[in-house]
């Protein structure tokens, strides 16, 4: 992101979790940033990461310096915004999402008008929007023979149920060869290897992010090679397994969506 082009009433801030993956993050964070930048040519499109670990990383190991949320609303305030749309890159309302909330009730009040943009997964068009996307990009994959699975984070929160709509708006749609499980919650990958163990049909499974950035989640727990990875899983059931790190973030179409949830936001600024 450029740092900083000029002061404007309005700005973008596009809030992220971050990635210490430098490969992946300017394919996904930034094109999605890019993405905002280009459909709003008129306001200035900033970053925020709200892992500060990620941050501390950064600076010590690459000496690049990324503001968290906190940092980056004291430095649009000191920069002259009075109106800002704040875009999470977050896939659904979660824990983290309602963190981001908290800090800019504390912050809004520096702002004539604050609009939020919607998380990925926020709408029955979202769903469809992904669905297809996530599908187009391994179509190719499904010869009745293949199970195409979708690793997603997971959450305690309530939001996790976003993870079931997707399941349905895919077999809805006809896309029965697809599979969706979490890291951290449910479907566990236990349960898709039994889904898949009952349907009896499968000789291959193919494993995608589904996930902004394929980082540690998708490096190690996904395609790693310790026991318990979602790949060892498969190859001990006896399948062929390959592994896909293309994340959400290196689709046009998931991107297109962040971008209407901005232009969205826009709008409800007045």
């Amino acid at each position: 992101m450029n740092r900083y082009k000029k002061s404007t009433d309005t700005m973008i801030l596009v809030v992220s979790f971050g990635t210490s993956y430098n490969s992946s993050r300017e394919i996904t964070i930034g094109a999605v940033e890019k993405a905002v930048a280009d459909a709003c040519p008129l306001y200035e499109v900033r970053r925020a990461f709200t892992s500060q670990t990620v941050i501390n990383i950064l600076k010590n190991r690459d000496g690049l310096e990324i503001d968290n949320v906190s940092r980056a609303l004291e430095r649009a305030e000191a920069d002259g915004a009075r109106n800002l749309v704040v875009q999470p890159t977050y896939i659904m309302k979660g824990f983290e999402y309602r963190d981001l909330m908290e800090k800019l009730n504390r912050h809004k009040k520096n702002f004539i008008r604050l609009s939020v943009g919607m998380p990925l997964l926020s709408g029955d068009e979202d769903f469809k929007a992904v669905a297809k996307a996530v599908a187009d990009h391994t179509r190719h994959y499904d010869d009745g023979k293949t199970a195409v699975i979708f690793m997603g984070h997971g959450t305690e929160a309530e939001a996790n149920q976003v993870y079931g709509q997707l399941q349905k708006t895919l077999a809805d749609s006809g896309f029965d060869n697809y599979y969706i499980g979490t890291v951290e919650a449910g479907p566990t990958v236990e349960e898709v290897a039994n889904l898949l163990r009952a349907k009896g049909i499968y000789r291959r499974v193919v494993l995608n992010p589904l996930m902004l950035v394929a980082g540690d989640h998708a490096v190690n727990d996904m395609a790693g090679d310790k026991k318990d990875s979602w790949k060892n899983i498969f190859l001990s059931e006896g399948y062929e397994v390959e592994c896909v790190l293309r994340s959400l973030g290196e689709m046009e179409e998931v991107r297109d969506i962040y971008v209407n949830h901005v232009l969205t936001a826009l709008k409800n600024l007045g």
